[in-house]
């Protein structure tokens, strides 16, 4: 009799072991978030490896990073996988893709509490399913070593003088590209900026298919003037300790564009989700920015001094998400009859 019911003592106790054990393991399954996000991010150079240990010692939150390519790529990931896609968090949309978020419907509203540090002039969703997390403005930069003149303005730039001396970038290739091409679109309308494109073209060395062989070539001595961001010599600043390029300011305006974080419609961990926008919001803000040469989203943060070198234009310019999704594959077609040869 004593032994049966030792017997039966042995066995309630390991019934309830695994079910302690069991319990956790539900628990700690309930704290792993899984984020989608581009290679920018998550590579050696980019801000996750940094701030992913960080958030995931605040808060005891586990983030699985999954990198999916360009944010091209990775938006078109979620919005194909639909309701099995397994991401929690979206990171990097920028504003020209937004459109197609918000058509696809798969994020959620969440007004984060950070949101009182952000520019309204940023925040471009007012159901706040997409919050920018950083933002730059498209530039041209240029080598003080060179022995040509810098041009003032984008009329300068139809110079002759500069031929040969442009490396521009393809819009049907590259987010870059794109910003220049919607940048001539604001300055001189759907009626005047093919002209642009044309005039500058003869002087280009090449256009690019990215900004990488872009940047790369202008950095090699190319050719002097490239397009990038006016955050761009930041980096030479920061990690080359050098001034020689600098960001041109025009007085007809910068296209600008913003990158944002949403929070997928059926993820199964919302709380955990919140609280890594958060964070990226606020203690995320200065490592992403840095990373990603953009200007951070929440205006009460401070900038590392080389930050002085990336002046913020006065003339922001902005169109529409809705009036992009609507006419940019017009205007594509447009700038390719007119470019491509």
């Amino acid at each position: 009799m004593k032994k049966s019911i030792f017997i039966i003592l042995v066995l309630f106790i390991a019934l309830s072991l695994c079910f302690a054990k069991g319990q956790k393991e539900e628990k700690t399954e309930e704290k792993v978030l899984t984020l989608y996000c581009y290679d920018t991010f998550s590579s050696e150079w980019g801000s996750g490896p940094t701030l992913i240990p960080l958030f995931e010692e605040k808060t005891g939150i586990k983030v699985n990073v999954v990198s999916t390519g360009d944010a091209v790529q990775m938006l078109n990931q979620a919005i194909k996988e639909g309701d099995s896609c397994p991401a929690d968090v979206v990171m990097g949309i920028s504003d020209d893709s937004a459109n197609a978020a918000y058509s696809a419907d798969i994020f959620m509203p969440y007004r984060s509490k950070e949101l009182e540090n952000i520019s309204s002039d940023i925040i471009c969703d007012d159901d706040y399913r997409l919050l920018p997390f950083d933002y730059g403005a498209f530039a041209f930069v240029f080598d003080t070593e060179s022995s040509i003149p810098e041009p003032k303005s984008l009329e300068d730039m139809k110079n002759p003088i500069y031929k040969d001396k442009v490396i521009l970038i393809d819009p049907r290739t590259s987010s870059v590209g794109l910003g220049l091409l919607l940048w001539t679109i604001e300055v001189y309308g759907e009626d005047g900026y093919l002209d642009w494109w044309q005039a500058v073209g003869k002087n280009s060395l090449t256009i690019a298919d990215g900004w990488s062989t872009a940047y790369g070539l202008f950095t090699e001595g190319e050719a002097p003037i490239v397009l990038s961001y006016t955050t761009s010599p930041v980096y030479h600043a920061m990690w080359e300790k050098s001034t020689r390029y600098k960001a041109l300011i025009f007085p007809e305006g910068h296209a600008k564009t913003i990158e944002s974080i949403g929070i997928m419609k059926n993820s199964k961990h919302k709380e955990e989700a919140k609280a890594f926008v958060d964070f990226i919001l606020s203690e995320g803000q200065v490592e992403t920015a840095v990373a990603n040469s953009m200007y951070p989203a929440n205006n009460k943060v401070t900038l590392p001094e080389e930050y002085k070198y990336a002046p913020v234009p006065e003339k922001l310019l902005f169109i529409d998400e809705e009036i992009i999704a609507q006419k940019l594959d017009k205007w594509t077609e447009e700038w390719t009859k007119v470019m491509v040869k």
